[in-house]
């Protein structure tokens, strides 16, 4: 198989032929004027903020920011609510409901299950190897004339590592689909973007959020790298005002500080190399697998029984110990110095005590 991809191919007919909702700001993309069009309460709002008009449905400010932070144009820029909304307009966007096909590699993030779940897309599932990574050969023996999209998550979650490059290059060259590369930790390591290989494989689409490195979870915005076909067609089905004032606000703002970013980035990747010696002098911990994201997927003698205890002293980790290649494994994301020595010092107390609280 080699790759000639029609994007017209894969999705829904319905898709291609749709009218888009055509929102007031489409008409008239200004900032200043009488606005008389939106139905919007002229007189402000109830707080301290005036956040009665609509925010701008293409993001354009925040986007001229992303230009020079990305290098790429803005046409090939969509934000959505999190990466969780490109993750489901993808999916809505090419896959027929109860007959269409996705590929996931588990361990993987759970969003792109639970996305084709929701739209009664199959999803064929073929196993990471044992050291995490991707079985080429496998993935593209298990492509069929129905499979749409096959998700990649690098650095992946849960298990913090990055993809082979040549494995995620043989599939975009070997598939006629979607190939969604989930960089959401690609900040916390040194291995380059995809975004720079847009221009060479049009079936290929990143994303990338500020939930992580930025700091800013709360406000859901995550970014979808792709051709400027494919943001086209994202654009056309996502509600029209999909990011909030606040959030673009708050973006704006953030935007402005990428010194900020880089110091919080380089705090943490020193705080988890030294977590990660830590974690080895404790006898308890049987493997800390190596990671290129913000956490450490660690294996346990007793992962339950220390997830209870962790839980009890109000220190929350994510059990991953019923997750495919993961068993007895607890992901621990990477905190404050602080806040890594209370966990390591209350590891050390279960490991002395020997006792389930």
């Amino acid at each position: 198989m080699s790759n000639t991809f029609d994007l017209n191919k894969i999705l829904r007919p319905h898709i291609i032929s749709l009218a888009p909702y055509s929102s007031a700001r489409d008409e008239y993309t200004g900032h200043t004027g009488i606005f008389l069009d939106a139905n919007e309460n002229p007189y402000g709002s109830a707080t301290t903020e005036n956040y009665n008009r609509y925010p701008d449905p293409y993001q354009a400010e925040i986007k001229q920011k992303l230009i020079a932070l990305k290098n790429i144009s803005s046409e090939r820029i969509f934000l959505g609510n999190g990466s969780d909304e490109p993750i489901d307009l993808l999916t809505r966007a090419t896959c027929t409901p109860g007959q269409d096909h996705v590929i996931i590699m588990p361990p993987t993030y759970g969003m792109y299950e639970v996305s084709a779940s929701i739209h009664d897309v199959k999803i064929d599932k073929v196993s990471l190897t044992t050291d995490f990574q991707i079985d080429a050969e496998s993935v593209i023996a298990a492509i069929t004339p129905l499979t749409k999209i096959i998700w990649i998550c690098s650095p992946n979650n849960p298990t913090g590592n990055v993809m082979q490059h040549e494995a995620i290059q043989t599939i975009l060259e070997n598939f006629n689909g979607l190939v969604v590369v989930d960089e959401a930790y690609v900040d916390f390591t040194d291995t380059p973007t995809w975004i720079q290989h847009l221009d060479k494989y049009p079936n290929l689409v990143v994303l990338q959020t500020f939930s992580k490195a930025w700091g800013l979870a709360g406000i859901r915005v995550g970014m979808c790298f792709a051709s400027a076909e494919i943001v086209k067609i994202l654009n056309k089905i996502k509600p029209p005002y999909n990011i909030s004032l606040p959030a673009q606000k708050a973006l704006l703002e953030g935007l402005d500080s990428v010194d900020k970013k880089d110091k919080m980035v380089a705090e943490i990747l020193k705080e988890r190399s030294s977590l990660c010696n830590m974690l080895q002098d404790l006898s308890l911990v049987i493997k800390i697998y190596p990671s290129d994201a913000n956490f450490l997927l660690v294996q346990f003698e007793d992962a339950k029984a220390i997830m209870d205890y962790l839980i009890h002293e109000t220190i929350i980790v994510r059990d991953r110990s019923r997750v495919h290649l993961c068993e007895g494994c607890l992901r621990i994301t990477v905190g404050t110095k602080e806040e890594n020595e209370v966990l390591i010092e209350t590891l050390k107390k279960y490991q002395q005590k020997g006792v389930i609280v």
